[in-house]
């Protein structure tokens, strides 16, 4: 099977979810003070981490099936499991944001960004399981010590967020930061890549 509905349906997907925080943040009422600004912050920078976590996903599953020349019924399920769990961002970033991060939102947020990441790495497996172990996207990811470490810290975060929960959104920073740049392997890979139209 060609990739190419399964990467318009992702897309879609995740400019949806973006759409949707957005529309979360409801313009304050007055208009006199700094003050009724100051009041959305919470839910500003939820919707702000969440965004990135989101920009993130797009960009690494963009150039993921870019290294990805073929796809079976497995990897379409392992595509819409990583979706349902994405899905459910707008809604952990509401509560998060709505309740000044406190505790049990900012674990439960954590528990998504978790599961979501574990279908990410799923997903990874699964299309080097299709495409054989020394196809293009193996050779890049390797043994993806930065999804695993991305997972061990959500871990951490999670029960942390009972304790201080302010450590357990700095971890979820963390995390963001260690992604913010595309892979380096994948963006060289790409590069000697030849263009191919899988539509």
């Amino acid at each position: 099977m060609t990739k190419g509905r399964l990467e318009a349906y992702s897309d879609g997907v995740i400019a949806i979810l973006i759409t949707i925080m957005v529309l979360e943040l409801r313009a304050p009422e007055g208009d006199d003070t700094w003050a009724v600004l100051l009041h959305l912050r919470s839910t500003f920078l939820s919707y702000v981490l969440s965004f990135v976590f989101l920009s993130i996903y797009w960009n690494n599953h963009h150039h993921m099936l870019h290294l990805t020349h073929r796809i079976n019924g497995r990897i379409l399920w392992a595509n819409a499991h990583l979706l349902f769990w994405l899905s459910l961002v707008p809604f952990t970033t509401a509560w998060m944001g709505g309740n000044h991060f406190s505790a049990l939102p900012s674990a439960v947020y954590g528990f998504v960004l978790l599961m979501a990441g574990v279908a990410y790495y799923l997903l990874e497996r699964l299309i080097i399981r299709h495409q054989g172990k020394h196809s293009a996207l193996a050779d890049a990811v390797g043994g993806d010590v930065k999804g695993i470490m991305s997972v061990v810290l959500y871990l951490v975060a999670i029960p942390m967020a009972f304790v201080n929960h302010w450590a357990s959104q700095a971890i979820y920073i963390t995390v963001a930061l260690m992604w913010l740049v595309p892979d380096k392997r994948i963006e060289s890979l790409i590069g000697r890549e030849p263009e191919r139209d899988d539509r």
